[in-house]
């Protein structure tokens, strides 16, 4: 299941060279000026690039299935509780440092350009630097209590990043959505994480991931299920599945490079990464297994609808991420642990190009984020253009991009795995095609047809710098050429990533049943729904373009619905946003406002009347005194001489 691990001396350097970053941008970047900024930031997260292409080699140089392993230093000692700051680099670990400093150093370089006007430069690349180093502490943690220190610093980061430019309510507002959804995911999360401490049985507890591994089976079947329902429950927040999906469309209102970095590199890949280093505790449990596949298939369709009929052009990638991350935990839930991962490579490539690409379209309309005011700006723009129709043609999985190979073992695993079904395939079909639709609805609005863009921002159009295409063409050519490493079984080299990743996922072998030419028909299926949705739309938007428009007005009540997002944002603030903030204000005006506050008040006034009475009698007067002992005395004796 773990192979021995070898010790090294350097994985410490992949997560802290971001933090120098941190810490130059905070203290020295803002007098040192934008140029430092410029080299600095990006450098620290290539030259961790460069550190973790060096792990992942010495990785293949060790027995099948080892790992890389550093321990820095003991950090909790309570009880029977006993972590350290350790590292651990196998293939699964190997792959996600590769994508967040390689994305993520691409995303640095766009962003120089992108940003290169705004006034929190050196605090944009302070935030971005965070991120990476969060998320490289959450995929090279060898315990979970290390593991959820990167989740919450993506968290965090993500607050910071979606709200930057926070003098504006709606970012603000965005921002702190964000922040507090993904707090009632990770209290799952946590309730999870105690459940396996709780469950390890006697002696000191590490919680690393091979100690869990080893107790695994021991842990009661019923327990088993709750505790990765729990964790899931704070993936579908990190990850935004259905229930817990509605922050991140609102997190398109940060700069557009921070919406690449999260939506292709970092934070909401977590959860799908979080399964698959847990595959030996999910795969115990099939009915935990199935809620995953299920609610993944679900999230893909019903995001994939809304995509349908967004108009901004951020909108609608961010329907499409929340799409993508379904089908990878289809694929998880299914068992296909490894092509759960592939994706999430192949989507780390394209949705990261589509998002750079968008922010190049914003750039070049001055702002601009509105496709119907767009068209026609390939003949402006064309690396842009060029480089964007690559992304599509990967996310909606037209071969030899990259997204047909790993879109399609997923929903083969989804057709075929014991853990599988038919209706999960169907539905995942379904979804694929509807996004070949909105994907070139998109490309046709903005790049084909006639410009409707106004006459000032047509007079600033142009391509965007160096800096921003540069980044777009290598985002293209692994979008076109990712997804060569897991190619079907029997085609040229194979399924060479899968091959990688087997020993990670030993433990988690699941059967399938399935020939060739089953394999085959559904290969057909796939293409041919993303050939159907390309059609559709290329008739919807170029040979008749005020069909759409007629087909909305004839479902005007599905049309609305859907448009309108179903109202889940409306239903969640009738069924917690107001009830909350009515209770609070109940809270706040009676109970502590009238009841506290009245009986901490009121028995300060009781001091203060009684002080008011025996102040009186208190008056510092050496004469008052007197009289007042002798007409006290007089009253004594009065009193005895009565009796």
């Amino acid at each position: 299941m773990h192979a021995a691990a070898t010790p090294v001396e350097f994985l410490w350097l992949i997560p802290v060279l971001p933090a120098l970053g941190v810490l130059f941008n905070l203290f020295v970047g803002p007098r040192a000026g934008r140029g430092a900024v410029n080299v600095v930031s990006p450098a620290v997260v290539g030259v961790a690039f460069g550190v973790a292409c060096y792990a992942f080699s010495r990785v293949f140089g060790l027995p099948h299935g080892a790992a890389l392993e550093q321990d820095v230093y003991p950090w909790i000692t309570a009880g029977m509780l006993q972590v350290h700051v350790a590292f651990r680099l196998d293939a699964l670990s190997g792959v996600m440092i590769l994508i967040v400093t390689g994305v993520g150093f691409l995303i640095h370089v766009y962003s120089t350009g992108y940003m290169h006007e705004d006034e929190g430069y050196a605090r944009y690349f302070a935030y971005l630097n965070l991120f990476t180093f969060s998320m490289l502490i959450l995929v090279m943690a060898d315990s979970l209590p290390l593991m959820f220190v990167g989740w919450e610093g993506v968290g965090v980061c993500s607050y910071l990043l979606i709200g930057f430019w926070f003098d504006k309510e709606a970012n603000a507002s965005a921002g702190k959505k964000a922040f507090i959804v993904n707090r009632v995911g990770d209290a799952g999360f946590l309730l999870g994480v105690f459940l396996i401490f709780w469950h390890l049985g006697s002696g000191p507890h590490t919680l690393r991931f091979t100690e869990i591994a080893a107790h695994a089976k021991d842990i009661p079947l019923d327990t088993v299920t709750l505790i990765t329902l729990l964790l899931f429950v704070g993936a579908t927040g990190k990850s935004a599945q259905l229930p817990l999906y509605v922050w991140l469309p609102d997190a398109m209102a940060g700069p557009t490079p921070v919406s690449a970095l999260i939506h292709a590199a970092t934070m909401v890949t977590a959860g799908v990464y979080m399964i698959a280093r847990l595959n030996f505790l999910y795969i115990l449990s099939p009915t935990t297994m199935a809620v995953v596949a299920t609610i993944g298939v679900l999230t893909a369709l019903f995001a994939a609808t809304i995509g349908l009929m967004q108009n901004d052009i951020k909108k609608v990638l961010a329907y499409s991420t929340i799409s993508q991350l379904g089908y990878m935990f289809l694929g998880v839930g299914v068992g296909a642990f490894s092509t759960g991962i592939f994706h999430l490579m192949t989507h780390a490539f394209f949705k990261g190009l589509l998002f750079l690409g968008s922010g190049s379209v914003i750039h070049g309309m001055s702002g601009e984020q509105d496709m119907q005011k767009m068209g026609g700006l390939r003949a402006y723009m064309p690396i842009t253009f060029w480089t964007f129709f690559a992304g599509t043609m990967a996310i909606a999985g037209f071969p030899p991009f990259a997204g047909f190979f790993s879109k399609d073992a997923i929903l083969a695993a989804a057709f075929g795995s014991e853990y599988g079904s038919w209706w999960l395939w169907l539905l995942g079909l379904i979804a694929a095609g509807l996004t070949s639709f909105y994907m070139f609805r998109l490309v046709f609005l903005t790049f084909f047809g006639d410009c409707r863009v106004d006459e000032h921002a047509k007079h600033h159009l142009h391509e965007s710098p160096s800096s921003m295409t540069m980044p777009l063409v290598v985002l293209a050519i692994l979008s076109l050429t990712g997804g060569w490493i897991g190619l079907p079984e029997g085609w040229l080299w194979g399924d060479r990533f899968g091959e990688l990743l087997a020993p990670v996922f030993s433990a988690a072998h699941v059967s399938e049943h399935m020939s060739s030419s089953t394999e085959a028909a559904l290969m057909g299926a796939s293409v041919a729904v993303a050939a159907i949705g390309l059609g559709v739309a290329y008739l919807f938007y170029l040979v008749q373009p005020g069909l759409p428009m007629l087909l909305a007005w004839k479902a005007k009540g599905a049309y609305n619905l859907i448009f309108n997002k179903y109202y889940i944002d409306e239903l969640y603030d009738a069924l917690f946003v107001r009830p909350t903030v009515t209770l609070s204000n109940f809270l706040w005006r009676t109970v502590d406002a009238e009841v506290i506050d009245g009986v901490v008040n009121g028995a300060a006034n009781v001091v203060n009347a009684n002080s008011g009475l025996w102040r009186r009698w208190q008056t510092g007067n050496v004469q008052q005194y007197a009289i007042s002992m002798l007409l006290g005395a007089m009253a004594i004796l009065g009193y005895y001489a009565l009796r």
